[in-house]
């Protein structure tokens, strides 16, 4: 049984390179797909192991007619059309039947879950809504970079990945199980609005937030004298009882930091740069507002 694999991002890459050689003759096409709202898609490095492997590949917007019987979609965010004689698997970063739909693993660290994972599904016409085939899941602690939960969940990716490739190979059928639908839960679309901090927040919360959306994301944002800011470190400090607690001044600095009042408690901002990168220095400055 031939694969066409529909791959986007580091976790496909990962996969990729996991497949033990002897396997690769099974993947008859690797279609690409690019992400312009990250800082590397590896989408490179993908076409490069493709040719490295003397795999074949194509960019997404190259329409190629798919005959395999499987297709595997990993990272991809566009639609995919099949005949009633194609199976085909999704993988996506949540335990599922929770967070169906977009970004679930930057809303899972928003919310503070200590339980983080892949479930590998059978794609319907619903938003990820098929037969679980199966899972992987790992206890996480906080603070965490979307970086490193990223490469934590590669590790589920590629274990799932190489298991379901294997019993393919072996012409085993993929059995799955349904979904408890009373336990669904959705996570939407994100775009560039959504980068900017809500200091109505916990300054725990914007901390997770902050660490959630950072690289290889384009990292939180907010407005500071008028001008678009770019916040990619922040660190939670003593809550002070403040009588007009007025969201998003700074109240203090420590180490030359400002500290911003949320919320509900502190937070202390530990780089700050210009849309240009230029890291702003706050050595003199301190009745500053963020919004």
């Amino acid at each position: 049984m031939k694969i066409h694999l529909f791959v986007l991002g580091l976790k496909a890459l990962e996969c990729l390179k996991s497949l033990d050689k002897e396997l690769h003759i099974l993947i008859s096409q690797v279609s690409i797909g690019r992400d312009k709202d990250v800082l590397n898609d590896y989408s490179n490095e993908i076409i490069q192991f493709c040719k490295d492997n003397c795999i074949c590949y194509s960019e997404r917007s190259e329409s190629k007619a798919i005959e395999s019987h499987f297709l595997i979609a990993i990272g991809w965010r566009w639609l995919i059309n099949k005949n009633e004689d194609q199976k085909l698997i999704i993988f996506h970063d949540s335990l599922l039947p929770r967070y169906r739909g977009f970004n679930p693993l930057v809303t899972s660290l928003i919310n503070g879950d200590n339980q983080i994972g892949v479930t590998a599904l059978f794609g319907t016409n619903e938003y990820d809504a098929g037969d679980i085939i199966s899972q992987w899941k790992i206890q996480i602690n906080y603070p965490i970079k979307i970086q490193t939960a990223i490469e934590i969940v590669t590790q589920g990716y590629s274990t799932l990945f190489c298991n379901i490739i294997k019993k393919i190979s072996k012409g085993k059928e993929l059995a799955a199980i349904p979904q408890d639908e009373k336990l669904v839960t959705y996570s939407v679309w994100r775009d560039k609005e959504d980068y900017y901090i809500d200091w109505n927040q916990s300054s725990e919360k914007i901390k997770r937030f902050v660490d959630a959306v950072s690289f290889p994301y384009l990292s939180a944002r907010s407005r500071l004298e008028g001008k678009e800011v770019i916040i990619d470190d922040v660190e939670v400090v003593n809550d002070l009882v403040i009588e007009n607690r007025n969201i998003g001044k700074v109240f203090i600095k420590y180490n030359n930091c400002p500290v911003v009042i949320c919320g509900s408690g502190l937070l202390m901002l530990k780089k700050v740069s210009d849309t240009n990168g230029k890291e702003i220095l706050f050595n003199n400055k301190l009745r500053l507002r963020f919004v």
